[in-house]
């Protein structure tokens, strides 16, 4: 009986975490399919009389006076500012995150990193932007990507610095006893093992430079290198503002980050079945 009273109350748990998380995502897009009189109808009006999609076609064309030049653009750049940024910080995030992990006594530098990292983002903004204004990558999607390496890299360097920690010791020795050099090890040995933590940390990352508005606010300043954010709240700066046009970016602006996750917990699942008997 406890067994059955516990089972119960699990998959209510889930159930009231599953409304939790989709109900607004459900919400929004029932407000973009539906008219502006439903909108302003008072009382509410939940379900629409007329399912309306327009707002989606206007948003994936590119015709001259559409929303959608703006959106699509904008997504452009979001993933090639996000992917450019995760990458370059992962390529560097694990060679610094081994030498943390397998050279005891440079944890202050990590420290230091983070406590950095942990400084509100107003702080480096006069810096980054005279630094950027010098090299000339103000409204650049480089600019960006390097300004959000600065913020991604710690997070990332201090996610794996932990899962290497975890690995176990013997394989890597027996590698090095093998005549494998170091970076052999870190390539065939413990990259391998650490499958789902470079999975994870990717996602994250991603998902870190995909959000950011702050800095991509004030170093763009026209739709050649301005993110997704930033446009999203461009559309709100009308006095009549769509509030249906508002739900339907939202609603397209999450399609990327749901397929990533998809993809990445392909990439999880995988390297947690085969990761360890790999080496």
């Amino acid at each position: 009986m406890k067994k059955q009273s516990r089972i119960v109350l699990r998959y209510l748990a889930a159930l009231v975490l599953a409304v939790t998380i989709l109900a607004p995502m459900l919400w929004l897009f029932l407000m973009s399919v539906s008219s502006s009189s439903d909108l302003a109808r008072v009382p509410l009006k939940w379900i629409p009389d007329r399912w309306d999609f327009s707002r989606y076609l206007s948003l994936l064309t590119l015709e001259a006076g559409q929303p959608g030049a703006l959106f699509l653009h904008a997504l452009g750049n979001s993933l090639l500012v996000a992917c450019g940024a995760t990458l370059i910080s992962l390529l560097l995030a694990i060679p610094a995150a081994f030498s943390f992990s397998r050279y005891p006594g440079r944890e202050g530098w990590l420290y230091g990193s983070l406590a950095i990292y942990m400084v509100p983002p107003v702080a480096f903004v006069l810096p980054l932007y005279f630094i950027l204004e010098q090299i000339s990558l103000l409204n650049t999607h480089l600019g960006l990507i390097l300004v959000y390496c600065s913020m991604i890299l710690p997070f990332l360097t201090w996610m794996l610095k932990n899962q290497f920690d975890a690995l176990p010791l013997d394989i890597e020795q027996a590698a090095r006893l093998d005549g494998l050099r170091y970076w052999q090890v870190l390539l065939r040995i413990t990259l391998p093992l650490a499958k789902p933590a470079l999975g994870a940390s990717a996602m994250f990352g991603w998902l870190l430079a995909w959000d950011e508005f702050f800095y991509a606010l004030l170093f763009t300043n026209n739709i050649d290198a301005q993110t997704l954010p930033v446009t999203i709240a461009g559309f709100t700066a009308g006095r009549a503002t769509d509030d249906g046009l508002i739900a339907a970016v939202g609603i397209l602006a999450a399609v990327p980050p749901l397929f990533i996750a998809l993809w990445l917990q392909k990439t999880l699942v995988s390297g947690l079945t085969s990761g360890g008997s790999k080496g």
